[in-house]
């Protein structure tokens, strides 16, 4: 299409590939945290819903929060990881009980 122009992205000015590159592994880890904080609340909807222990599924629920909430500020999984952990365990200790 704009075969009569040369072609200037490697020398154009303002081109700010390291900045691309962190916004990128930014949504990654908030895309991540935000994955593990959705599948933590479907956790506490079965617990409360289907294995109707309603009192169980607000503690997943605020586990939850309290796992996702440092992984959104700081972009830290690990808080994202104890939460999973903490909620699959109630899961599956109101599963097999």
């Amino acid at each position: 299409m704009a075969e009569h122009g040369t072609i200037e992205y490697a020398t154009a000015d303002g081109n700010d590939y390291p900045a691309h590159e962190g916004t990128y592994e930014h949504f990654v880890e908030y895309t991540f945290v935000g994955i593990i904080h959705v599948v933590n609340l479907l956790l506490g909807l079965a617990v409360g819903g289907v294995m109707g222990h309603w009192f169980l599924a607000l503690l997943i629920f605020i586990v939850a929060v309290l796992g996702a909430l440092p992984g959104f500020v700081s972009g830290s999984k690990t808080s994202s990881y104890v939460a999973f952990a903490l909620c699959f365990l109630i899961f599956a200790f109101e599963g097999l009980s």
